[in-house]
Parts: C-alpha cells; structure tokens; sequence
C-alpha cells in the first residue's frame, strides 16, 4: 500500500487536436489548475484488487482513515502491508492503532526501494492510462475518473506476479567491479 500525492486537476485552455495523418496528437503548453487530491491504494498481489480512496490531503489522519477501510475490506484476515518509510506511516497514531490490529503487520521497504512495494507499479499504470494526459475541470472530476479506472480495474483485474527471479534481482543489485 501507498499513496500518490499531489495528483493535480488539470484542464487545458484550448481543446486538444486529434492526430491526423502525419500529425500526432498536439494540445497547448498552458493550462488551468483546479487543486489537487491524493490516492491512498492497497494492492493484493495475488488477484491484483484494488482497494483506494481519494482524499483531498496527506496526512496521518487520512492515512489512519484508510487503515480503517483495508480493515473493513478484509476484516479479520491476516494483513501483511508492504509500505516505504514515509514519517506518516510511523506517526504515533498509526503505531498505536496498528498495535491494537494485530491481524495487521507492517512491513516497511529500505530507503529507495520503492519499487520492492508493486503497488507502485499500479500507480504507474493508472497514471499512464487515467491520469497522465487527462483533461480535469474539477478536482470533483479527477477523482470521479479516478474511482471510474479503479473500477474499472478490478472489474478486469489480474495477478501481480514477479518477472524476475530473487537471484536476478539479487545480482543487479551488486556493486560492479572493473
């Protein structure tokens, strides 16, 4: 589980041109920003469901707002969150509510190993197909279209499964000696 911040309501100031032949899709350098909003997702790895929400900051309270719904969307199940270390993971409020869960543990990521937690290749994936090139008038809109992918997701959705063997990963990650 993660959250990806700062995603911003962008509207264009001229409608974008379609692509013609010899001509790729062109759309104007300036825009008109409406705000921004923060997803909060949690991946299952083994069948690739997604459980978000949209929240209008990124703070501990909205992250404790969204352990509250991953307990609810699996109650009484063993969790196991993989998450980086940002400081609103390890707030006080967060460890006392998590120790009060014990069907949940935390698992935190080494420094700059985000991409160990595959949820943000997700982030990747709806940010190219959702959110990248969108046209948002609202941030009501962006999260609207937001929900609609996430929906949309796991109506289709599909296993998250390594390419790479741990000895692959392992050796790319050894130093290089000349």
């Amino acid at each position: 589980m993660d959250e990806k911040s700062q995603i911003q309501a962008l509207d264009r100031t001229a409608p974008m041109l379609p692509t013609q032949p010899g001509q790729i899709e062109r759309r104007t350098h300036d825009y008109k920003r409406h705000g921004t909003t923060t997803l909060f997702a949690a991946l299952q790895i083994a069948t690739g469901q997604v459980t978000a929400a949209v929240k209008p900051r990124h703070r501990h309270q909205e992250f404790l707002a969204f352990l509250r719904q991953i307990d609810r969307a699996y109650p009484g199940q063993e969790l196991h969150l993989v998450m980086d270390n940002y400081a609103t993971h390890k707030k006080a409020e967060v460890r006392d509510w998590l120790a009060q869960h014990p069907n949940i543990t935390a698992h935190f990521t080494p420094t700059s190993g985000s991409w160990l937690n595959l949820v943000e290749v997700w982030f990747g994936i709806i940010d190219r197909q959702a959110i990248r090139r969108g046209v948002f008038t609202s941030v009501k809109d962006l999260n609207a279209k937001i929900r609609a992918f996430i929906n949309g997701w796991n109506d289709r959705k599909h296993p998250f499964v390594w390419t790479k063997t741990a000895e692959d990963i392992l050796k790319k990650a050894q130093p290089k000696t000349n």
